[in-house]
């Protein structure tokens, strides 16, 4: 597996070569770079790190640090921690970036480096590649003996982080204290095992641990999909539990589950969050957003609440940037991302729980009763491969001017709306490979309309290949 890199950082496995994986020579190689860069842009430069339990994360990690105060970087380790626990900390410790050593859902043998700015946000389109060009030239000058940079360990923010979420005013810890839930939670052995139930009890909620201890040694796939759920379902409709909740190994998704086991959907985390805090929000805007190929639920319940819903690019840091211009006060991504600006810009499992447990409290609904609220959509996920050196935007082309009456948005692949269905299409940037996500109130119909795009590109393929 090649090292992927990309403007929010670098992934890969662990061992082989180097440039092949992720190998400590490119650790030191990309940390290096970032380091390089933050100190052209700052006088003094301070950074936090944290990691999810990975087994190879303070191997990682170490690196990092190293390679940072090999640069005169001062670093904050906060150790074991989440995605958005990073993100809240580099601007609560007034640093200049971050780095997250996480390949978020990816199996154990993964590992990245997930690079922030000092808001405590994934770097520009911009900034990664000014990163990428440094890594690439290493013209890079480290400090001498006598201006090492100072590192500290800090402990203290998971707690910092859960403090921040119970202040908001749309967490209504007092009505959630007062139905006493039962809760169960799946964390597959990673740091929500510390961050969830830790938040959970701070509510009131009796929790049961499945898979709580940060061991790194994921139980099961660690994509928080239906198909990865089995036995927190089982467990579920053997016990008295209100909601089952699960998170990748970096908690910044949340997938839940009902009270009879059977899944939320992921799309539907962000759609029920975005309901109670469009139906308790402050401001007059209640605009939303989320990325192209999110569910159409979103826009239906936005409109339904007085506010507009606007798409993004997929990619957080795209829907950061749309919330932003659209002053959006909710938003995130249909894979369970909640992201809501009171708090920070980020997408972030805790205040999901949060939010979620505050809406059912007080709207006295099941999770099952909550979930039958909202539109009914099922999105059909497919790819197509394509022969290696064919110009896959050509074939978009093509399919853009077919369907050239249909609403069209081309800010990220090209995606056609057709009344209340869609289908989004994205090429790969390292395959010849389409993606085609089509949806519908069906799921039938949903796996129709992709399969009819599927024969469409099939027939554009096999016309060009005979010009």
């Amino acid at each position: 597996m090649a090292l992927i890199k990309s403007i929010s950082g670098i992934r890969g496995t662990i061992g082989g070569r180097t440039g092949d994986n992720l190998t400590p020579i490119d650790i030191v190689r990309f940390a290096s770079a970032y380091g390089a860069w933050l100190k052209k842009k700052h006088k003094s430069v301070k950074v936090v790190i944290g990691r999810d339990a990975r087994p190879s994360g303070e191997m990682v990690s170490t690196l990092i640090t190293a390679t940072l105060r090999g640069l005169g970087i001062h670093v904050v380790d906060l150790g074991l921690s989440t995605t958005p626990t990073v993100e809240i900390a580099v601007p609560l410790e007034k640093a200049q970036g971050g780095i997250i050593v996480t390949a978020s859902h990816n199996p154990v043998q993964w590992n990245a480096l997930k690079l922030l700015n000092e808001k405590g946000e994934f770097l520009s389109a911009q900034d990664g590649e000014e990163v990428l060009y440094l890594a690439s030239s290493e013209d890079i000058e480290f400090a001498p003996v006598t201006k090492l940079g100072k590192y500290e360990q800090n402990d203290t923010y998971l707690q910092k982080h859960i403090d921040m979420v119970l202040a908001l005013p749309l967490v209504n810890a007092e009505a959630i204290r007062s139905k006493n839930y039962s809760v169960i939670v799946d964390a597959v052995n990673s740091t929500g095992g510390l961050a969830i139930p830790l938040l959970l009890k701070q509510m009131g909620v009796s929790v049961k641990e499945l898979y709580c201890e940060p061991t790194g040694q994921f139980p099961h796939n660690p994509e928080p999909l239906p198909e990865h759920l089995g036995e927190i379902s089982r467990e579920i409709s053997k016990g008295k539990f209100d909601l089952g909740i699960v998170v990748d190994p970096d908690v910044d998704r949340l997938a839940l589950l009902c009270e009879d086991g059977t899944p939320f959907g992921e799309e539907y985390t962000l759609v029920a969050v975005a309901d109670y805090v469009l139906a308790n929000r402050r401001k007059k805007l209640g605009n939303t957003v989320s990325n192209l190929s999110s569910t159409r639920a979103l826009r239906d319940i936005t409109e339904k609440a007085g506010g507009q819903y606007f798409a993004a690019a997929v990619g957080e840091v795209n829907v950061v940037q749309a919330m932003k211009e659209h002053k959006a006060i909710i938003g995130g991504e249909g894979n369970g991302g909640v992201i809501y600006p009171e708090l920070h810009y980020g997408r972030d499992a805790l205040v999901g729980v949060a939010l979620i447990l505050s809406h059912m409290a007080t709207s006295n609904l099941s999770a099952s009763r909550l979930r039958a609220r909202y539109p009914r959509y099922f999105i059909s996920k497919n790819k197509i491969e394509l022969t290696a050196g064919l110009n896959v935007d050509a074939v978009l082309d093509a399919i853009r001017e077919k369907y050239k009456k249909q609403p069209i948005n081309t800010i990220d692949g090209v995606k056609i709306e057709f009344d209340k269905e869609w289908v989004h299409l994205r090429k790969s940037n390292t395959e010849p490979i389409i993606r085609i996500y089509a949806e519908s109130d069906l799921e039938a119909k949903a796996d129709h309309l992709a399969r009819k795009i599927i024969m469409d590109i099939k027939e554009i393929v096999s016309a060009k290949a005979e010009a």
